[in-house]
This record gives C-alpha cells, sequence and structure tokens, in this order.
C-alpha cells in the first residue's frame, strides 16, 4: 500500500520499521512471556518521538499527521503488540483529548512531557459497572472552594501503573447520569490518588492493566478539561480517534501472523515437498492477505478522514471492527498452518493469538462497533 504514501511517511515508516525489529524484535518473546514493561524500549521511542507523532512541534510533538501515527503503531505492533498499544494509549487517550479540549495553559504544561515519552499517559474511562455503558460511571467529582474532589474507582486501565497523567472521566451532576459527566486531568502522586489491582491477562502481558483509585482525591479548580460535564462527549471524540489506534496494532498482529506463516510454510516440509505448495494452505493464505489488505485499506480512510477535520466515527468503527476481527482471524490461520508447533511457545504465533483477541475488546467490543455502524445506516 506504499503507493498511497507520501514519501515522508515513507521515510517514517521505515524508521520504525527498523527500530522495532532490531530493539523490541530481540526482547519481544522474552518480556511477554515474564510480564515485563519495556521500559527502555518506552524512552528510546520517545527519543524517537513516536509519543507526539501527530502533534505540532510547539507543543513537543513531531508535527506529522494521523496517518503517519497509525503507520508507526503498526509497526511497533508487528514485533510487540504490547508495545503498540502502550504507545497508543497514552497518545489517543491522554495526548489527544488535552490537545484538542486543553486549555493554552493545560496544552503549555502538559503535552510537552506527554509527547516527548517523559511522562506515560492514560484515560480513565471503564469502571467495574460501567464498559460499554459509560453513562453508568459512578465516580463522582464535587467542587469545594477552589478544588475539586474527586472518588471512585476505575478499572482495566492501560498503562494505569507508569501514567504521571491520567485523562479521568466523573459525575459532576450525577443526576444527569451521561450528561452530567465532565473530564478532568489527574497527576500521579496526587493525594487521594492511587493503582489498585494489576489484572493478569491472557495477551499483552508487557502492558500494565490496572485500577485507578480516587479516595478524597483533591485536583486543582482548573484541572477541568474543556467545559462542565461535556465528558461524554470528549470521550466519545476520544475513542473515535482511540478505535483507530487500536486497528492499527490490530494490522501489525495480523501483519506480523501473516509473515511466519509464510517463512514457515516454505521451510516445513511433508510429503517430501514445503507446505506451501499445497493448495490448502494457499488458499488459508490467499484469505488472510486478503482481509488485510481490507482492513488496512479501511483503517487509512478512517485516518485520513482525521486528518481533514471530517466526521469518522463510523468509519473508525468500521475499521476497527474489520482489523480486530482480521487480527484473530490471521493468527488462527497461521497457528494452523504452523500445526503443532504453532501451538508451542517456541514460535511466536500462539502470542499473536493471544494479543489478538483483546483488540476485540477494549476501546469499543466488536459488538459495540456494529451497533456504531448500524446507527449511522439507519439513522
Amino acid at each position: 500500500m506504499d503507493y498511497l504514501l507520501t514519501e515522508e511517511q515513507k521515510m517514517l515508516k521505515e524508521m520504525v520499521a527498523k527500530f522495532a525489529q532490531e530493539e523490541i524484535g530481540p526482547v519481544a518473546r522474552e518480556y511477554q512471556a515474564k510480564g515485563i514493561y519495556p521500559e527502555k524500549i518506552v524512552k528510546k521511542a520517545g527519543e524517537l518521538g513516536l509519543f507526539g507523532i501527530a502533534y505540532p512541534p510547539e507543543y513537543g510533538g513531531a508535527g506529522m499527521d494521523f496517518v503517519s501515527y497509525m503507520l508507526a503503531i503498526e509497526q511497533v505492533s508487528r514485533f510487540c503488540a504490547s508495545t503498540g498499544v502502550i504507545i497508543s494509549a497514552h497518545s489517543s487517550l491522554c495526548v489527544d483529548p488535552i490537545f484538542r479540549f486543553g486549555s493554552e495553559e493545560q496544552k503549555k504544561k502538559y503535552l510537552p512531557g506527554l509527547c516527548s515519552g517523559q511522562r506515560i499517559g492514560c484515560l480513565g474511562l471503564t469502571e467495574p459497572g460501567a464498559g460499554s455503558d459509560a453513562g453508568a460511571i459512578k465516580t463522582t467529582a464535587k467542587l469545594h472552594g477552589d478544588k475539586w474532589i474527586l472518588n471512585g474507582t476505575k478499572q482495566f486501565i492501560t498503562n494505569g501503573a507508569q501514567a504521571e497523567v491520567a485523562v479521568v472521566i466523573a459525575l459532576t451532576e450525577p443526576e444527569k447520569k451521561a450528561k452530567g459527566l465532565s473530564a478532568f486531568i489527574v497527576e500521579s502522586g496526587t493525594p487521594g490518588f492511587k493503582v489498585g489491582k494489576h489484572e493478569e491477562k491472557l495477551g499483552i502481558n508487557s502492558t500494565s492493566t490496572t485500577e485507578l483509585i480516587f479516595e478524597d482525591c483533591e485536583i486543582p479548580k482548573d484541572n477541568l478539561l474543556g467545559e462542565l460535564n461535556k465528558g461524554f462527549k470528549i470521550s466519545l471524540v476520544t475513542l473515535d480517534g482511540g478505535r483507530l489506534g487500536i486497528a492499527a496494532q490490530a494490522l501489525g498482529i495480523a501483519k506480523a501472523a501473516i509473515e511466519d506463516a509464510v517463512v514457515y510454510s516454505k521451510e516445513r516440509e511433508q510429503f517430501d515437498q514445503p507446505i506451501a505448495r499445497f493448495q490448502a494452505l494457499q488458499w488459508m493464505m490467499a484469505d488472510m492477505f486478503t482481509e488485510y489488505e481490507a482492513a488496512w485499506l479501511l483503517t487509512y480512510r478512517a485516518s485520513l478522514m482525521k486528518d481533514r477535520g471530517l466526521r469518522y466515527t463510523t468509519e473508525a468503527a468500521m475499521a476497527k471492527l474489520k482489523a480486530s476481527e482480521t487480527a484473530s482471524f490471521c493468527a488462527n490461520k497461521s497457528l494452523q498452518i504452523h500445526g503443532g508447533y504453532g501451538y508451542t511457545k517456541e514460535f511466536d504465533v500462539e502470542r499473536y493469538l493471544r494479543d489478538a483477541k483483546i483488540t476485540e475488546i477494549y476501546e469499543g467490543t466488536s459488538e459495540i462497533m456494529r451497533l456504531v455502524i448500524s446507527a449511522n445506516m439507519l439513522g
């Protein structure tokens, strides 16, 4: 698909692919198996500007576009889906809402550190009783003088253990439910704010997924992000971009599964010939590659629409739905092609399958994506 890219985008893609292959590839299997957070890799990614690709230089970003961001996440995720989502959750779910809705003072205070990767960010949206239904959020924020007092618990927060800056959605007028939600910027180290339970997961095990707990957590009045009671809108806009980051992550997983299947099928011999010569496997790989290309084009289209300032909610949902289900499809077929070896940890393909599943769940399940798409169709 390089014919669709600018020269600058091609150069970025090559640079990130080289970085991922040389720095991430050699340690990804070990880090995932042991649940090691890739601290040195994250630092290097920050030095390369990967945490602020799509944001202006005046705020510490690289001044590129969202298509470039998509390409970078895909290349990183080819070698480690954990590292891909660390960057994606940081950029899409924390940097983006501050850039889009923050005051100039907030942007100058937070964005340079976030865009450089010196500070890691996260979004505190999901709660034990509020997953797909953000309107069921129970965390509250009450204004007392010049302070907001936050109380509540967030769950399944990517980057939760490392984040120094969190965008948190809380109820400011509980009687209004979703229409009474507001967004806040909360820094680690704030009294009353702590990291809770660390989740043990099926995949993406080099990331932290935690609770965020607020117990009479006091933050300055000026840490309100955007307008009062506009938190639901901020969440929806933020998730649109976040879904493209997850789509790009899924594309990276799918591409890795395809590449490994091609290599293995050419090397593995049965009945005196490489298994790549068997039509059954050829058709499987044709289906894998076709699904990947279709998902890539949907993700590229939605990313291009975002860059051009067009509404892309439905297109983001389509891209995320297709890419995530393609990742699972390709990983499953690749494992099948690898046979018994694919089921062992000697090969990476079993990791791809585990990592792929979460892309169908976080930042909107496949079922929610279908609701978004059908709502656009039906009006």
